[in-house]
Protein backbone atom coordinates (compact mmCIF):
# COMPACT_ATOMS: atom_id res chain seq x y z
CA UNK A 1 0.00 0.00 0.00
CA UNK A 2 0.95 3.75 -0.39
CA UNK A 3 -0.36 6.74 0.96
CA UNK A 4 -0.24 9.53 -1.78
CA UNK A 5 -0.16 13.21 -0.15
CA UNK A 6 -0.75 15.97 -3.17
CA UNK A 7 -0.76 19.63 -2.22
CA UNK A 8 -3.04 21.65 -4.42
CA UNK A 9 -4.23 25.38 -4.90
CA UNK A 10 -7.51 25.84 -2.34
CA UNK A 11 -9.25 26.12 -5.99
CA UNK A 12 -8.04 23.06 -7.42
CA UNK A 13 -9.74 20.94 -3.86
CA UNK A 14 -13.52 20.19 -5.83
CA UNK A 15 -11.86 18.89 -9.03
CA UNK A 16 -9.30 16.44 -7.54
CA UNK A 17 -12.05 15.06 -5.28
CA UNK A 18 -14.28 14.65 -7.87
CA UNK A 19 -10.90 13.21 -10.56
CA UNK A 20 -10.23 10.81 -7.48
CA UNK A 21 -13.91 9.45 -6.90
CA UNK A 22 -14.22 9.25 -10.76
CA UNK A 23 -11.09 6.81 -10.74
CA UNK A 24 -12.97 5.04 -7.72
CA UNK A 25 -10.50 5.68 -4.33
CA UNK A 26 -12.75 4.74 -1.62
CA UNK A 27 -11.34 7.58 0.72
CA UNK A 28 -9.48 10.52 1.48
CA UNK A 29 -8.80 13.07 3.84
CA UNK A 30 -8.50 16.59 3.25
CA UNK A 31 -6.45 19.51 5.51
CA UNK A 32 -6.73 23.10 5.10
CA UNK A 33 -2.48 23.95 5.37
CA UNK A 34 -0.26 27.00 5.09
CA UNK A 35 3.21 26.63 3.25
CA UNK A 36 5.55 27.75 0.79
CA UNK A 37 7.43 26.70 -2.04
CA UNK A 38 9.95 27.85 -4.44
CA UNK A 39 7.98 30.80 -4.52
CA UNK A 40 8.56 31.70 -0.72
CA UNK A 41 5.61 33.93 -0.45
CA UNK A 42 5.06 37.53 -1.69
CA UNK A 43 4.63 41.32 -0.75
CA UNK A 44 1.76 43.44 -0.12
CA UNK A 45 1.38 45.96 1.55
CA UNK A 46 -0.70 47.23 4.00
CA UNK A 47 -1.99 50.54 5.51
CA UNK A 48 1.76 51.78 4.28
CA UNK A 49 3.85 49.18 5.48
CA UNK A 50 5.77 46.38 3.07
CA UNK A 51 4.56 43.22 4.09
CA UNK A 52 5.79 39.51 3.57
CA UNK A 53 3.21 36.77 3.10
CA UNK A 54 5.40 33.20 2.85
CA UNK A 55 2.96 31.29 4.05
CA UNK A 56 0.51 30.67 1.25
CA UNK A 57 -3.19 28.52 1.47
CA UNK A 58 -3.11 24.96 0.45
CA UNK A 59 -4.93 22.07 0.52
CA UNK A 60 -3.62 18.91 1.57
CA UNK A 61 -5.18 15.57 -0.03
CA UNK A 62 -4.09 12.21 1.29
CA UNK A 63 -5.24 8.64 -0.17
CA UNK A 64 -4.12 5.24 0.87
CA UNK A 65 -4.23 3.00 -2.14
CA UNK A 66 -2.55 -0.49 -2.97
CA UNK A 67 0.71 0.26 -5.25
CA UNK A 68 -0.73 -0.66 -8.65
CA UNK A 69 -3.49 2.20 -8.29
CA UNK A 70 -0.14 4.80 -8.04
CA UNK A 71 0.32 5.91 -11.17
CA UNK A 72 -3.66 6.35 -11.43
CA UNK A 73 -3.92 8.96 -8.99
CA UNK A 74 -1.24 10.85 -9.60
CA UNK A 75 -2.15 11.59 -13.17
CA UNK A 76 -5.81 12.00 -11.72
CA UNK A 77 -4.38 14.56 -9.30
CA UNK A 78 -1.99 16.07 -12.26
CA UNK A 79 -4.69 16.26 -14.80
CA UNK A 80 -7.34 18.06 -12.12
CA UNK A 81 -5.01 20.35 -10.47
CA UNK A 82 -2.60 21.43 -12.84
CA UNK A 83 -2.84 25.00 -13.94
CA UNK A 84 0.82 25.33 -15.43
CA UNK A 85 1.34 28.42 -13.03
CA UNK A 86 3.71 28.59 -9.97
CA UNK A 87 2.40 27.19 -7.21
CA UNK A 88 0.27 24.56 -8.80
CA UNK A 89 1.84 22.14 -5.61
CA UNK A 90 3.67 18.57 -4.95
CA UNK A 91 2.75 15.19 -4.87
CA UNK A 92 4.29 12.94 -2.29
CA UNK A 93 3.87 8.82 -2.62
CA UNK A 94 5.03 6.78 0.45
CA UNK A 95 5.03 3.33 1.76
CA UNK A 96 1.91 2.50 3.86
CA UNK A 97 3.68 -0.57 6.57
CA UNK A 98 -0.05 -1.43 8.37
CA UNK A 99 -3.88 0.14 7.76
CA UNK A 100 -6.39 -0.86 10.78
CA UNK A 101 -10.28 -0.51 10.55
CA UNK A 102 -10.60 0.45 14.17
CA UNK A 103 -14.44 -0.79 14.63
CA UNK A 104 -13.48 -4.10 13.22
CA UNK A 105 -10.00 -4.14 13.48
CA UNK A 106 -9.70 -5.56 10.13
CA UNK A 107 -5.96 -5.25 8.43
CA UNK A 108 -4.36 -4.44 5.61
CA UNK A 109 -5.98 -4.04 2.17
CA UNK A 110 -9.43 -4.60 3.82
CA UNK A 111 -9.36 -1.99 6.38
CA UNK A 112 -8.83 0.67 3.24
Amino acid sequence: MKRVIAIVRPEKMEPVKEALFAIEVKGMTISQVNGCGNQHGWKEHYRGNEVLLNMVPKVKIEVVVDEECVDEVVGAVISAARTGEVGDGKIFVSPVEEVVRIRTGERGDDAI
